[in-house]
């Protein structure tokens, strides 16, 4: 790929469109997810994400600290929805689908 450049978001590392899905790695809408909150929380260690995989489809659940909620939300929810499309975007890619649920602890 001539085009890669060290550190550009639009890669993630290894061949995760090959992986099975089942082998107990992280999914690809999983990995974006985690990514996003981790770039967006100012404490990304305690960015925590929960995954259950039923029927082909991805319910993940974001642990984000007291302090970054209101980061990961955004505006009137502007941010969680672009969160919430590009994690689709990318269980389309992978061909699964996704929720988003942003929680509270």
């Amino acid at each position: 790929m001539s085009d890669y450049v060290d550190g550009d978001i639009n890669t993630i590392e290894g061949d995760v469109l090959d992986r099975d899905v089942n082998d107990g790695s992280p999914s690809m809408p999983e990995e974006v997810l985690t990514y996003l909150a981790r770039q967006l929380a100012s404490d990304p260690d305690a960015v925590v994400i929960d995954a259950q995989e039923r029927g082909g489809k991805v319910s993940l659940k974001l642990h984000v600290g007291p302090d970054d909620m209101g980061r990961v939300i955004g505006r009137r929810g502007r941010t969680a929805q672009a969160i919430r499309t590009l994690v689709a975007a990318a269980g389309a890619r992978s061909g699964q689908g996704t929720n988003v649920d942003i929680v509270d602890d």
